[in-house]
């Protein structure tokens, strides 16, 4: 089948299809939102990313595969599928993409997102995985353990895992250290905390290439 997106990587019929969750907070986790072929073009055309943590895509150049993807995830139909499927209206909300290309151990506690994010999108894009559940992101019951948890989703290209944020909405994943390719699109409740995030996040990565010891 056709994708049907502005990019044409990402398989918006595999997000509608996905189940979505209401426990212990509303998320889908989807498998075969990209194939393999399309995950190795994106890697392949992926920003040069030196240092751990997100970088704002607004901050990279996108080129070829990737710069398609990121069409998919800023286009409209993507805001349309979350909003059918959480019942939620994003058609008019602003978002933020955000890449990742290296972990490091102190990523991913246990953590609930700020009121400001609406909804956590992450798209996957790992070739492989080494089935320990390092580095796979967890659906949390609660804030203080890590193996209580409804659910686990591998970083493996064409998972995508969404999700609302909720007073409970808590996730994160156990240490990994390493590559681990993963873009985040977040919604945000205005166009102000969609700037302060920016420039925040432009300012930290900019921080840890002065100083590459911190």
């Amino acid at each position: 089948m056709a994708k049907t997106g502005p990019g044409g990587i990402l398989d918006f019929d595999v997000l509608r299809g996905a189940a979505t969750r209401t426990e212990p907070y509303s998320y889908f986790v989807a498998e075969g939102a990209l194939n393999a072929e399309e995950a190795a073009s994106v890697r392949a055309d992926y920003p040069e990313i030196a240092k751990p943590g997100y970088l704002p895509l607004s901050k990279l150049e996108a080129t070829g595969a990737f710069e398609r993807l990121m069409a998919d995830l800023n286009s409209a139909e993507l805001a349309q599928v979350l909003t059918e499927k959480f019942g939620v209206d994003f058609t008019d909300k602003p978002r933020m993409i955000t890449v990742r290309r290296l972990s490091q151990k102190s990523d991913g506690p246990i953590h609930n997102d700020s009121k400001s994010k609406i909804l956590t999108m992450l798209t996957y894009l790992n070739a492989e995985w080494d089935g320990t559940g390092r580095g796979c992101i967890r659906v949390l019951n609660g804030p203080d353990d890590f193996e209580d948890y409804a659910e686990e989703v591998p970083p493996l290209e064409g998972y995508v895992f969404a999700f609302l944020r909720s007073d409970n909405s808590w996730h994160g994943h156990l240490p990994f250290e390493g590559e681990r390719y993963v873009v985040q699109t977040t919604f945000l409740t205005s166009q102000e905390e969609l700037d302060r995030k920016e420039n925040r996040g432009g300012l930290q990565y900019f921080l840890k290439k002065l100083n590459p010891f911190q």
